[in-house]
């Protein structure tokens, strides 16, 4: 039996109102006309809303599509709870509001095709954004860039795939968010993305950045300062770690 192509893995906490906003529908409009075999896991993160209930409820009669419930871990353990369910060749984490549209996919599988072993977006514009939110993206860039040599303009989109063996064997070496243990409310974790894409990159695997369209929206679970604070101590956590050959 020949492997499912794509399983696209969409974490969600407290994404109600995105639902209600038809962001699922926008997956499933795209989805059903592709021709190779796919999957949608919609994963929760132990939401407080009405997610779950709202997401089962819109999938009824959206064949291929299923509800993951996890206990609250924060972005990162759903990712790597949909990434372990998966069943597809390919692994894309797409964030539930679209801010990326699903119709990226069409620019990344032919860099799998290619050779890639893991595909990023890469974010142009940032439609919407406010100015300081910008400037701290800039600033986190040339720290990541100086502590970690990360080479890629964008380590934080939130539309990112990997050939699911590679995925696996990332996620197993992880020590930074393995390390976190008391998460509450909406947790980002910026450092998760970085932590995979540095362990990769040891690895040896090919990690291609492709651009992206983003619109940052009317409503978004961050909080700036806080976000960036826990970021940047993500960043010198990992070069620790690097140092002491925990990754290898």
């Amino acid at each position: 039996m020949s492997m499912m192509k794509l399983s696209v893995v969409i974490p969600a906490y407290n994404e109600a109102e995105s639902i209600r906003h038809g962001s699922l529908q926008k997956v499933w409009d795209y989805m059903k006309k592709q021709t190779y075999s796919w999957e949608v896991l919609i994963v929760d993160d132990g939401s407080t809303d009405k997610t779950v209930e709202l997401a089962k409820r819109n999938i009824k009669d959206k064949k291929g599509f299923r509800v993951l419930e996890e206990p609250h871990r924060g972005k990162g353990g759903t990712v790597i709870a949909g990434s372990m369910a998966a069943k597809g060749e390919i692994v894309l984490f797409s964030d539930m509001d679209q801010s990326t549209p699903i119709t990226h996919i069409a620019d990344f599988l032919p860099e799998f095709d290619s050779g890639a072993d893991v595909v990023i977006g890469k974010r142009t514009g940032r439609k919407g954004a406010p100015l300081v939110r910008k400037l701290m993206a800039l600033g986190f860039a040339m720290i990541r860039t100086v502590v970690l040599r990360l080479p890629f303009a964008d380590t934080q989109c939130g539309f990112k795939a990997f050939r699911r063996g590679a995925a696996r064997k990332v996620f197993g070496k992880m020590r930074v968010f393995l390390e976190r243990t008391n998460v509450k409310g909406a947790s980002v974790q910026a450092g998760f993305d970085i932590e995979l894409l540095y362990i990769a990159r040891k690895i040896g695997y090919k990690i291609v950045d492709v651009p992206v369209s983003w619109d940052y929206g009317e409503r978004r679970q961050v909080s700036a300062v806080k976000d960036s604070l826990d970021a940047l101590k993500d960043i010198l956590r990992i070069r620790v770690n690097a140092l002491s050959g925990k990754y290898k």
